[in-house]
């Protein structure tokens, strides 16, 4: 079976989307193919600055032959009298065949027209042909351009094409405008270590034929070749070179054939904080820093980065770059003396020119909500008066780098700043570390903060863009999350449940939702709305982060249970420790061992009106009314029950409910099933109500756990 290969040759890319280019087409080919009845045994899918190509290993030379059964219009409407109709002369026409090919066939919804539609499998290259100019143009990113007055979009001006079935050229065209771009099978190899081009015999040599022209078409190749040079290259600095994932994606998509090359600054430049060394090479300049050892964050003012010339000119490349690493450090170094001329505390005036939003003042005005909220939390968490007072000051100041030369240039180090400007101006270390902490996570995977100062002023700030954005009625969409709402709500409850904080969430929205209606005049409260929104972070959280099952997780929630959503938000330790418990008991096979003598009782007592809040049985079963020994086995069963339960609540031990829900199984099982069993829905009212109160204890001891009604079966 052949080869294909197609070579799509550009301008210079932007690294972002080769990444996304790639990955495009790994998706969207499969489908394509498959849908033309041509499927491959292999794609392989590569990329560099320069081009985008792909591998169709084993692909079929041609689609089968097919027989196809098309269902046509009604037969009353197809013939009239015996005569075909337009309708039955259309649908013919357009499945290709002739009238006498139509038959009349009955189905359950009465007689219809249908044909046997045979189609003769065409060549590969002929779909191929077709399908080459949709890959390309189908391809999707950002700031899409065009060239040569035509109307083709691509993210940049194409120059060439090289398309092979084996060894044979497929001929393929791209118009835009004037120009014409046709394929054959000449690529191009590197602009300046091979500027001749590449003449590819058949399509399984690319990858060999391109590396005799110095490019290194496969990402993973680069990548691999890119981390070991790097590491090699710290370790002849008797350092090491941390490789940062986004960088080391964004210059593995930068280069066809990457030299590590080492440079240097001067060492006076090292009195500046590491993060700013750091952010000016990562960020900005696409170096990787060189540490003295993993331990201390200690720099050596050295640099490493990835050329794409002549490795011969390494010399003169790593000047270069030393030129601009020493502007950069120079500009840092002077931003740097300047903020520190000033105490962190004298830009809190500058930061009521500084919008949060349009309709919530400035960020002066923010940091002022941040500071009520902080103290709401510290009273929860009844902190002592020298936290409280740490707590107040973060709060104060956790903004003030926002207006520092420092940060206006370098956005990236807001919050790093602003702790070493505290640290400078004679704050204290619980301040400094809480200015930086109250910014993290910053996504995904990234660390939480490890102080209770800056715990409680990361959760105030969040709490305070999420109610007074939610105020306004600026709630996130499926596609638009512009305030990074679901980010900052899941911060919240991860710092919570990282910290073990008794947080009462429900009292603190609450409380934040009616200032925020008193500051601003509002009408109607965004206390409500967010409690949803925290409860679907919660369910996302535990099924996609904590990887809890998700009929366990609606049994923790409850499904539309008030009783359930106001526990998980008054106790967000909670509602994580018991979907945990249940998950656990569920590997274990424990859950099993309860699950149907709690489930048949919780169907069953759905049928009497008992609270689900009831525990004791002595005031809502009357004992006079037994008649079988197993209702009174099952009542003291209840009654020795109800301490279990209770310390079991108090202590958040739900082991200790577990253990007591299985000893009463059996008791429970002889109710309902032994030979002095019982008919629960007995006719006389009475002892049925009697009975469905038995069984709704059980339910409601159950409940201190979960809603065992929400649990599938294992």
């Amino acid at each position: 079976m052949p080869t294909f290969l197609l070579e799509v040759g550009t301008e210079e890319l932007p690294a972002s989307f080769v990444d996304d280019a790639i990955a495009q087409w790994q998706s969207r080919l499969p489908k394509s193919l498959n849908e033309q009845f041509l499927t491959p045994e292999a794609i392989e899918v590569y990329g560099t600055p320069r081009r985008l190509a792909l591998l169709i290993k084993g692909l079929p030379t041609q689609q089968p032959d097919r027989e196809e059964e098309v269902k046509g219009p009604p037969a009353k409407a197809a013939f009239k009298d015996g005569q075909p109709t337009q309708a039955a002369v259309g649908f013919a026409r357009k499945q290709g065949v002739e009238l006498d090919a139509l038959e009349v066939r009955d189905t359950d919804k009465g007689e219809f027209v249908f044909v046997l539609k045979k189609t003769a499998g065409r060549p590969a290259t002929e779909i191929l042909t077709e399908l080459i100019p949709q890959w390309i143009s189908g391809l999707e990113g950002k700031r899409f351009m065009r060239w040569a007055n035509g109307d083709f979009r691509f993210s940049r001006p194409i120059r060439w094409l090289v398309a092979l079935m084996d060894d044979a050229v497929l001929p393929v065209e791209l118009v835009s405008g004037a120009e014409t771009i046709k394929s054959d099978r000449i690529s191009r190899g590197h602009r300046i270590l091979h500027p001749e081009p590449i003449q590819i015999p058949q399509a399984l040599d690319y990858v060999q034929s391109l590396h005799s022209g110095f490019i290194a078409v496969d990402p993973s190749e680069r990548r691999s070749n890119i981390q070991a040079q790097v590491k090699s290259a710290a370790q002849e600095l008797a350092g090491i070179a941390p490789q940062y994932e986004e960088l080391l994606a964004e210059v593995t998509n930068l280069v066809e054939w990457p030299t590590a090359v080492i440079g240097k600054f001067d060492p006076e430049f090292l009195s500046l904080p590491s993060e700013v060394i750091t952010e000016v090479m990562v960020t900005h300049q696409r170096y990787f820093p060189v540490f003295k050892n993993q331990e201390n964050g200690e720099l050596l003012p050295y640099f490493i980065t990835l050329s794409n010339g002549d490795p011969a000119k390494s010399e003169i490349i790593a000047a270069g770059n030393e030129r601009v690493i020493k502007a950069r450090l120079a500009d840092g170094q002077y931003f740097y003396k300047t903020d520190l001329a000033s105490p962190l505390s004298s830009y809190l005036p500058k930061l009521e020119k500084v919008t949060f939003q349009d309709e919530l003042g400035s960020v002066r005005q923010k940091v002022e909500r941040i500071e009520k909220i902080a103290g709401q939390i510290a009273d929860q968490l009844q902190v002592s008066a020298s936290e409280r007072t740490d707590i107040l000051r973060a709060a104060l100041l956790c903004k003030a780098d926002l207006v520092t030369q420092m940060v206006y240039e370098f956005p990236e180090l807001q919050g790093v700043m602003g702790s070493k400007y505290a640290a400078a101006s004679g704050e204290s270390e619980a301040v400094a570390t809480a200015i930086f902490e109250h910014y993290l996570p910053k996504g995904a995977g990234d660390k939480l903060p490890q102080t209770l100062t800056g715990r409680v002023v990361g959760l105030a700030d969040r709490l305070d863009t999420l109610v007074s954005i939610f105020g306004l009625g600026m709630l996130p969409t499926g596609s638009s999350d512009p305030f990074a709402l679901r980010r900052a709500a899941n911060a919240a409850i991860n710092i919570t449940w990282d910290a073990d904080l008794p947080i009462n969430l429900q009292q603190l929205l609450t409380q934040v939702a009616a200032d925020f209606i008193d500051t601003f005049s509002k009408q109607e409260s965004p206390a409500t709305a967010l409690e949803e929104f925290f409860l679907q972070r919660i369910r996302t959280l535990l099924q996609e982060e904590r990887n809890i099952d998700y009929d366990l997780v609606n049994a923790v929630l409850g499904e539309n249970d008030a009783e359930y959503k106001e526990r998980a938000l008054t106790d967000l330790l909670d509602v994580r420790d018991r979907a945990l418990f249940l998950q656990s008991i569920r590997d274990n096979g424990k859950l099993d061992e309860i699950y149907e003598t709690v489930n048949r009782s919780t169907r069953l007592a759905a049928q009497g009106d008992l609270d689900t809040t009831q525990l004791e049985p002595s005031s809502v079963v009357n004992p006079q009314l037994f008649q079988k020994s197993s209702e009174q086995s099952f009542y003291n069963a209840l009654v020795e029950l109800v301490p279990q339960t209770q310390a079991a609540q108090q202590q958040r031990n739900y082991q200790q409910l577990v253990d007591a829900l299985a000893n009463i199984a059996p008791t429970v099982s002889t109710f309902f099933d032994g030979a002095d069993s019982v008919l629960v829905i007995d006719p006389d009212l009475e002892i049925r109500h009697n009975r469905l109160n038995l069984l709704g204890l059980l339910r409601n001891h159950a409940r201190v756990l979960a809603d065992f009604g929400a649990i599938v079966k294992s």
